[in-house]
């Protein structure tokens, strides 16, 4: 299947590691010039020179905490000065810290929302003027399954996350006139660090080891294992393809069956 993204310019955040940067991976593989940013440490460089020594692609670095609304609103804007335009962006970011919530303050509460919530709509205003004057676009929300299905402990995260899924909704009916689609993706347990992370704490909380952990959580999953990011990806690049442009305002688990609900 030809997803037609050869030549397109997509922005990934938060694409050092883990599910970013499979993600810019994968389009970067579908003939994609990518655009990521991450921490300034070294897994920024490290990420970018895999990439292309993979792909063969044309793939910037830009280091950016998008906690910070200039660093944010920057990494766009840096993206477009190279690449001079954006078809396709991807708001992705890491998880706020497991609490209860009691254990949150209002420190962590802001940090949450500027973590996940703010910087979705910081990087989105950057780029929404550009597709809408080419009257074409893919905005694509890395959320969570907790969206659909609140995970006990994950307090910041079920109400953050959510929001975005409310701004993306709304912003779906603005933008559909100009050939702009906006969609979250909702993954589940998926073998990441990140994942890897929560089983620790989990465990440290509970007196158990992560493996223990994990294999909990496996056996909750109908398909009894956790996903791959490489799998999270597929999705991801299809959302941003030219073969998805009537889906929409759409919230898609990828989960392996993990959320209970119908719809």
């Amino acid at each position: 299947m030809d997803l037609g993204l050869k030549g397109k310019v997509a922005f990934v955040a938060g694409a050092s590691q883990g599910l970013g940067k499979a993600v810019a991976m994968e389009l970067c593989r579908e003939g994609a010039r990518v655009a990521i940013c991450g921490l300034d440490d070294p897994e920024l460089p490290k990420a970018v020179e895999e990439i292309r020594k993979a792909t063969g692609a044309e793939v910037i670095g830009v280091p950016a905490d998008v906690t910070d609304s200039d660093q944010a609103k920057g990494f766009v804007r840096k993206g477009l000065e190279h690449f001079g335009t954006v078809d396709i962006l991807v708001n992705n970011a890491g998880g706020p810290p497991s609490r209860t919530f009691l254990e949150v303050d209002d420190d962590m509460w802001y940090f949450g929302i500027r973590l996940n919530l703010m910087s979705t709509i910081l990087m989105t205003r950057e780029a929404v003027p550009v597709m809408m004057e080419k009257k074409w676009g893919r905005i694509i929300n890395m959320t969570s399954i907790s969206v659909k299905q609140p995970i006990d402990g994950l307090i910041l995260s079920n109400t953050v996350r959510s929001g975005v899924v409310g701004l993306a909704k709304t912003l779906s009916n603005e933008l559909a006139p100009y050939n702009i689609t906006v969609n979250n993706v909702c993954p589940g347990y998926t073998m990441t660090e990140r994942v890897r992370s929560l089983a620790v704490a989990t465990a440290e909380k509970e007196g158990t080891t992560p493996e223990q952990i994990i294999a909990r959580w496996q056996s909750t999953i109908p398909m009894g294992r956790l996903g791959t990011p490489e799998e999270f990806a597929a999705l991801v690049t299809f959302l941003a393809s030219e073969r998805a442009g009537y889906i929409t305002g759409a919230s898609i688990q990828i989960d392996g069956g993990w959320y209970k609900g119908v719809m």
